[in-house]
């Protein structure tokens, strides 16, 4: 076990051995033939305990029984109880899932903290197959039946290779002492029933399925780059327009595509969504109809599909006291750059030249209202700033997210659209006043 434990990190984790590693240390069996294996190798580790404080007096003697072991060790060793109870009464998730983000949350704390390399798990061979038949059951497309990622992040499985049956071997034969927590025997927990109930009759009916799985996801995996190439050739095809804010997905072109409903969860799926009949019916939707992913929106405006991030939908309303200043607007990537000039240079649609006399600070950047007007540059009289979105056909995520620049109560441009008239520099403007969108590219 431990040479081939050995072989396995320098052929795909190498760099554990010049690395401040952090082990995720339970005190069960798994962790502790990990710490086992990495102490016999002389990497330099650290260990993480959670408490999450569900079993009473059996969750503090597996916190004292990892703090002892490291005292003994001398490994740094670091320990957090969790009320995980009374935060479970405040969330909309599983005990299993909020464990899962409480552990892993503290788990990056400690890796910026204190300046940790890597972070390792002891997920093994056993654990890869119960979660291989959890997706199965759950319906999971591809990524799901590819199972546990050996690296994610900052986070390492050097144990994935090997089953269970082979770190109690190796636990029994080198003597490494563990806690056993009695809540792996309760069937109320689906893991618990498979790997109790279902597992063992699957491997007395095919004693190599841990080998077979493995070879399984390999071609999983390979299948997979060769559908996101694919994906990425048919993207190229079907997307319209695609910046920071939204992506364009003609309709038109994904419905030409044959077996056009195949390609929408690999198409949409990273975003979220997951339903290939709500994707597919909302190419037929009328405008206006949209679907939420947690991340993601996804809106049927005309011909079009449009994703969009939701967190660059939130509210602006700035105030700008002064010129020759700089402001990051997030919801359309770039920066607000206002400078004095001595010149009108050439206009373009992400630079507007004003009439500095005629601005009075503080200006206030903020999203358009219903209500709003302008005298826009160009054209004859005011105009609603809805009926100019209307007429220059903008989507409903683009006009949720257009944002005027106001002197007074006064628009002085559209940023990024059109300028106010009013506030045009003439013959007789003595300074002027520059204002421009400044993207990375630019």
């Amino acid at each position: 076990m431990l040479a081939n434990f050995k072989d396995h990190i320098k052929q795909h984790f190498p760099t554990l051995f010049e690395e401040n590693i952090l082990i995720a240390c339970s005190g069960g069996l798994d962790s502790m033939t990990l710490v086992d294996l990495c102490q016999k190798l002389n990497l330099n580790i650290a260990l993480a305990h959670c408490n999450f404080c569900l079993r009473a007096n059996e969750s503090d003697a597996e916190e004292a029984f990892v703090l002892s072991f490291a005292k003994e060790n001398d490994i740094n060793v670091y320990s957090k109880k969790f009320d995980t109870q009374l935060l479970l009464q405040n969330s909309k998730q599983s005990l299993q899932m909020l464990a899962r983000e409480l552990r892993y949350n503290w788990f990056y704390s400690l890796l910026e903290l204190h300046q940790f390399d890597r972070i390792l798990t002891a997920h093994h061979a056993d654990d890869n197959l119960e979660t291989f038949f959890i997706n199965l059951a759950r319906g999971s497309g591809i990524d799901g039946l590819i199972g546990i990622p050996k690296q994610n992040g900052a986070v390492s499985r050097p144990l994935l290779p090997f089953s269970r049956q082979v770190l109690l071997d190796y636990a029994k034969k080198n003597q490494i002492q563990w806690k056993q927590d009695s809540s792996n025997t309760s069937l109320k927990y689906q893991r618990n029933q498979l790997r109790q109930q279902l597992i063992p009759v699957f491997k007395e009916l095919y004693p190599k399925v841990l080998e077979a799985l493995a070879t399984t996801q390999t071609n999983l995996k390979a299948s997979k780059v060769l559908l996101e190439n694919h994906i990425q050739d048919i993207t190229k095809r079907i997307v319209f327009k695609s910046e920071k804010a939204e992506t364009h997905y003609d309709i038109s072109a994904l419905k030409s595509l044959t077996s056009a409903k195949l390609y929408l969860f690999p198409l949409f799926n990273r975003f979220g969504f997951s339903d290939w009949d709500e994707l597919y019916a909302l190419m037929d939707a009328q405008s206006g109809k949209k679907i939420l992913s947690k991340t993601h929106t996804l809106l049927k405006d005309r011909d079009f599909l449009i994703l969009s991030d939701n967190k660059l939908s939130d509210s602006v309303n700035l105030q700008i006291k002064s010129n020759d200043k700089t402001f990051f607007l997030d919801g359309l990537g770039c920066n607000l750059k206002i400078e004095n000039t001595d010149k009108v240079g050439k206009n373009h649609q992400n630079t507007a030249f004003l009439d500095a006399d005629k601005l009075h600070f503080p200006l206030q950047l903020r999203n358009w209202r219903a209500g709003d007007y302008f005298y826009p540059k160009g054209m004859r009289g005011k105009k609603k700033i809805g009926k100019f979105f209307k007429d220059e056909k903008l989507s409903t995520i683009e006009k949720s997210r257009a944002l005027l620049l106001c002197s007074d109560s006064q628009v002085v441009w559209v940023i990024g659209r059109r300028q106010d008239s009013r506030f045009v520099p003439d013959k007789n403007s003595i300074s002027i006043c520059k204002i421009s969108l400044q993207y990375a590219t630019d």
